[in-house]
């Protein structure tokens, strides 16, 4: 028996069952808007990062799957300096949401990262219980120029730890480019190179400081190889994010926000396209998968089981997952769709229909 967590606008959902075959099991936190979540696999701690519009951030931790919680402090800033370079930044210094989190690794127990709105990256060294600010990448002289993709601010949605070495993070900032540091933080290298941003004039397309990855994912087994959906189009790199590649559109659209990554095979990947740019619904009212098995060469687009007349689903970042076996996906949709295929995403099945909107959908 599998479990998934569902994180929605107005709680989150606990899911358990095999092939197509799930059921809710536990409601947690209802009605409240539920950003971000993480099971932790080092000790099976579970992580909620709640967004409540009076009483602001909140984050809840269980040691016993969702059984109990416990509140633990909630990323946040200094205070904001009053002089020197930084007494007048434009981005507040206060956390509006937490976008993603990641544990560390392996040899690092305890250890967490959050990545928020605004684009601040935050690190806790004891489950959550203190928090503190990523300063290296907070004072780089380029976070200036970051913008907001779809909200005011820059955000830090994609927060990758390489297995083989914890002190290896790579980092996705909509829109602020991919960043990678290799030495646990105190050091960062801006390293989206390859990546276009045909939003902009001509002359800055190629800005790397300005670029909008959507989602970015790694391969388990071989994590050099990364995957993104950009603003854009598709990327992927196979040199653990020095360079990108950009993939041919494939039909019915390179423009989306959610990708996920086999954990094996480092040529396989799969894509939730959507018509660009300001529409944002599926292409022709069809909701479809991408999966592409030869490294973006070529794309198969799967609809059996989804909505296939006037469909208006958008799926989030954060709402398409695969398993560790590489067959079991789950996706969700902004207007409380989830379905599971057991099949690589060849068909589908509608679990509900009736959610609230869904901000991510994650194996445990």
């Amino acid at each position: 028996m599998a479990t998934m967590l569902v994180a929605s606008r107005k709680g989150l959902f606990v899911w358990e069952g095999e092939g197509t075959d799930w059921r809710i099991t536990a409601l947690h936190f209802p009605g409240e808007p539920v950003t971000s979540v993480l099971a932790d696999p080092r000790d099976g701690h579970w992580y909620a990062a709640l967004r409540l519009g009076h009483f602001g951030v909140k984050l809840h931790r269980s040691a016993d799957r969702g059984a109990t919680w416990t509140e633990v402090a909630a990323p946040a800033f200094p205070p904001k300096p009053t002089e020197g370079p930084m007494a007048d930044d434009a981005t507040p210094w206060s956390v509006d949401l937490v976008w993603s989190m990641a544990a560390g690794g392996a040899d690092e127990p305890g250890v967490i990262w959050a990545g928020g709105l605004p684009a601040g990256l935050f690190r806790s060294d004891d489950r959550g219980a203190s928090w503190s600010l990523n300063r290296p990448l907070w004072d780089q002289p380029g976070r200036r120029e970051w913008f907001g993709g779809g909200y005011d601010h820059a955000g830090i949605h994609s927060i990758v730890v390489d297995p083989r070495d914890a002190r290896h993070l790579t980092l996705a900032i909509s829109c602020g480019g991919v960043w990678q540091t290799r030495d646990g933080g105190a050091s960062w290298s801006l390293t989206a190179q390859g990546m276009k941003a045909d939003y902009l004039p001509a002359e800055s397309a190629d800005d790397g400081n300005t670029q909008d990855p959507h989602a970015m994912v790694q391969c388990r087994a071989q994590p050099d190889a990364l995957w993104v959906q950009h603003h854009c189009g598709i990327y992927r790199s196979t040199d653990g994010g020095v360079l990108w590649q950009a993939i041919a559109a494939p039909a019915p659209s390179d423009f989306g926000f959610a990708v996920a990554c086999d954990p094996v095979n480092p040529q396989r990947a799969w894509f939730a396209p959507a018509q660009a740019d300001v529409c944002r619904i599926p292409v022709d009212g069809r909701l479809v998968v991408l999966r592409t098995d030869d490294g973006g060469q070529s794309f198969q687009a799967f609809g059996d089981g989804l909505p296939q007349r006037h469909a208006y689903h958008l799926v989030y970042r954060h709402a398409l997952d695969v398993d560790a076996s590489g067959r079991t996906l789950a996706m969700g949709s902004t207007t409380g769709g989830l379905w599971v295929s057991a099949d690589a995403g060849e068909h589908w099945q509608e679990l509900s229909r009736d959610l609230p909107p869904l901000s991510t959908v994650r194996f445990v």
